[in-house]
């Protein structure tokens, strides 16, 4: 039979997923001869077989490629047979164009379990046990072509029996670049808050660290990503010493359970979370606690949802027993980046923690874990970092390349390549120090990793953002984008729309073109422009942004704004509690002093948790409007007065009448449960009212939610649903967080378009 010959270019997530393994033993299954090798843009094939041999190779090459490859383009082009006697793994080659896909960090797999736990197994209780289908990448890859010399695992040179699994095809370490073992490879030490040995050398560190856990010690806890801080869930006394140590008074921590039978028993899993639990990603799932839920209060105070991860480090295994549940939050103090550097934990962590179970394999680049809630039954993100950066989002057609910055908070940037958008890990506050210089380092070596040299740089119209500034040092032309246009096409970019969509950004504060502080837009936008034909209503921040940290400020505008000087003759618990210095703030108000104007809708629910006596200043952001949320859960919401005006094409949406209608509800002793469900579907009802009205207007049937508010799982669903009965199309967030997470994006898409 002749033979024939191909070279086939495969491009994609093909690195690092045990993919020339795969070809090596697919070619031996299909008799096809000739080399795989690694290059800098994804794998290159040669392969010589007859005619039907290597038409069946080629199509087994996508059909049946190893569970963790993304396969974005198979180019095959005709050859000349060069007589091929067998087939080979080449050696990688460089180039000048590197852009294969680097793969997240994959939790273990279950053949490594099943090893990691098996006392015959020569890696029995091994914590750095991987194969091609599991382990560290993003966080250990230095560069790109991916071999263990550009990894942090090339200090650790094999020994022959590792060595013997890396050459052989038929083993399943077969050319897997972290591969190691207790001879060769990374170890794990116990140490004191001094760095002394908390544990002899011959004793296992594992069960030492969790006999120290179960005594109520904070345990530092150097993982893929960073370091974990973590204590025994159920113990109520040592989360408080937790929270006290990492500054941390109210916002939520995650736990990490040892098996998904022990979060089952204590929260409510669905389908959709289970698969989300169990994913290679590792995700921490926000779940609402069951009647079994028995963890310390203070791991989740007064929050019917817990977030649970499982174990996705080897190390994590052999820490938590299948019934344990530990704490297990980022290693930082509160707003600093997480620790992954060795020397900076222990300086940053050693006021926190007890104990210290570190590794000597270095973390290239941090990680903190990624946060996911459903949402119909599918992922909606919170928080998009470890297992699933640095995976890209594909976008409708390729864009130049550019580096979008992002925002201030949540902050994450964006590097695109063709039709590729590469989101960050998260980075946080970028008015942290130490945050900010963690975002200009890992900004260059991305650009390194991904060959990205952008032509153009985007960023917010905000021009005091650190990000804003940062653009500013760097020799590209840029574009200024709107916030709120920034947040509407995220979701486009993501669903690849290319508009006009009616786009509905509610958020807390984004800067506005017109000099106010804009938040709650009814937005006509595509991937270039947009037209404000909504907004809610500008309301006064006494204070500027103390009036953000202490809700109680607007609320007590809102008073004298529908009651005049006599609000302090109502009988409302919030005018009883008033801070002594509220004369002086709304004396401060009415001369204009430093109270900027917003239409921001995260600050109509900071004034009704406030008004409500739910929270009258905050510790995280966020905090009222959580909270405001929690109380209403329960209860089904009325539609309160609101009203909406007309100024030309342009509709504004006046809260006032609702907050009269809550005071008076009060007063009239209507529990606080059935007020905050009334402003939730109020917002709602009138959300939607808004939209449809814009809708018949333009006759855009497309609606894109986006912004931090729809965190807010009861504002979300009640918008869904009311909108159904119009008959639109209603797009969400699905790769990337409705919060500032998601900005860089939008950015992004509407830089690139813009520089065509």
């Amino acid at each position: 039979m002749r033979c024939a010959a191909v070279h086939i270019h495969i491009t994609g997530i093909v690195q690092g997923v045990g993919f020339r393994p795969f070809v090596y033993n697919l070619a031996g299954r299909y008799g096809v001869t000739g080399w795989v090798a690694n290059d800098a843009s994804g794998v290159d094939i040669a392969a010589e077989a007859a005619g039907d041999r290597l038409t069946a190779f080629i199509t087994a090459l996508q059909d049946q490629a190893p569970p963790l490859a993304v396969i974005e383009s198979v180019a095959v082009r005709p050859g000349a047979p060069q007589g091929y006697t067998g087939f080979a793994i080449r050696a990688s080659a460089d180039g000048a164009a590197k852009t294969a896909l680097v793969s997240p960090d994959v939790a273990t797999c279950a053949s490594c379990r099943r090893e990691l736990l098996d006392p015959e197994d020569r890696r029995y209780r091994y914590p750095f046990i991987n194969c091609t289908d599991c382990g560290p990448r993003y966080t250990i890859i230095e560069d790109i072509p991916y071999d263990r010399r550009a990894t942090t695992m090339r200090r650790f040179a094999m020994c022959p029996a590792c060595q013997a699994e890396y050459d052989n095809p038929a083993n399943r370490r077969f050319h897997a670049q972290p591969n190691a073992c207790p001879v060769c490879g990374p170890q794990y030490r116990l140490l004191d808050r001094e760095g002394q040995p908390a544990a002899p050398a011959a004793q296992d560190v594992f069960a030492a660290a969790g006999r120290l856990i179960a005594t109520g010690a904070i345990l530092a806890i150097k993982g893929i990503g960073g370091y974990h801080l973590a204590v025994n869930a159920f113990d109520g006394a040592a989360v408080e010493r937790l929270r006290r140590r990492k500054v941390r008074e109210d916002k939520p921590f995650a736990v990490m359970a040892g098996s998904l039978a022990a979060i089952k028993a204590r929260c409510r899993v669905s389908a959709a979370d289970e698969r989300l639990l169990v994913s290679a990603a590792r995700p921490i799932v926000l779940l609402p606690k069951a009647a079994g839920y028995d963890l310390a209060e203070m791991i989740a105070p007064g929050n019917p949802y817990v977030g649970c991860m499982l174990p996705y480090a080897p190390a994590h295994t052999l820490l938590l027993a299948a019934g344990d549940l530990w704490v297990m939050t980022s290693g930082n103090v509160s707003d600093e980046p997480i620790a992954h550097e060795d020397a900076d934990a222990a300086a940053r962590l050693k006021g926190i923690a007890d104990y210290f179970l570190v590794h000597n394999r270095d973390i290239y680049c941090q990680a903190d874990d990624s946060v996911v809630r459903t949402v119909l039954d599918q992922p909606y993100f919170l928080r998009r970092s470890r297992g699933y950066v640095p995976a890209p989002v594909r976008l409708g057609r390729a864009l130049p390349p550019l580096l979008a910055v992002g925002g201030e908070l949540k902050n994450t940037f964006c590097l695109t390549r063709g039709q590729q958008a590469f989101m960050s890990a998260h980075a946080g506050d970028l008015a942290n120090v130490p945050t900010y210089q963690a975002y200009m380092a890992a900004i260059l070596h991305w650009q390194k990793l991904l060959n990205v040299a952008p032509r153009v740089v985007a960023h917010d119209l905000h021009p005091d953002y650190l990000s804003t500034k940062y653009a500013a040092t760097l020799a590209l032309p840029s574009v200024a984008v709107q916030h709120h246009h920034a947040h509407i096409a995220a979701v486009m970019a993501e669903h690849r729309l290319t508009g006009p969509v009616i786009g509905v950004a509610f958020d807390g504060t984004g800067y506005g073109p017109d000099g106010t502080l804009w938040g709650g837009e009814f937005l006509v936008a595509d991937l270039t422009g947009y037209r404000r034909l909504g907004h809610l209503a500008c309301l006064p921040l006494p204070g500027g942004a103390k009036a953000i940290k202490e809700p109680w400020r607007l609320a007590v505008w809102l008073l004298q704004a529908l009651y005049g000087p006599q609000f302090v003759e109502l009988p409302l618990p919030f005018v009883h509690r008033l801070p002594s210095g509220w004369p002086l703030v709304l004396a401060a108000a009415g001369q204009g002093l430093n109270t900027p104007l917003s239409s921001g809708a995260g600050r109509l629910f900071d004034a009704a948790a406030a008004l409500l006596g739910i929270r009258q200043s905050i510790n995280y952001e966020g905090q009222a409007a959580v909270e405001l949320e929690l109380a209403a859960r329960g209860a089904a919401g009325r539609v309160l007065p609101y009203d909406v005006s007309k100024a030309g094409e342009l509709r504004i949406l006046d809260f006032k009448p609702v907050f009269a209608e809550l005071c008076q509800a009060m007063i009239k002793g209507l529990p606080i449960q059935q007020l905050a469900a009334d402003f939730h579907t109020t917002l709602a009802a009138a959300t939607c009212e808004l939209v449809a009205a814009i809708s018949r207007t333009t006759g855009i049937k497309a609606v894109a939610l986006s912004g931090g508010v729809f965190q807010n799982l009861t504002l979300l669903t009640q918008v869904i649903g009311m909108l159904a009965q119009y008959e639109l199309t209603v797009y969400l967030h699905r790769q990337t967080p409705p919060n500032d997470g998601g900005l860089a994006l939008g950015q992004a898409v509407i830089a690139g378009e813009r520089s065509r």
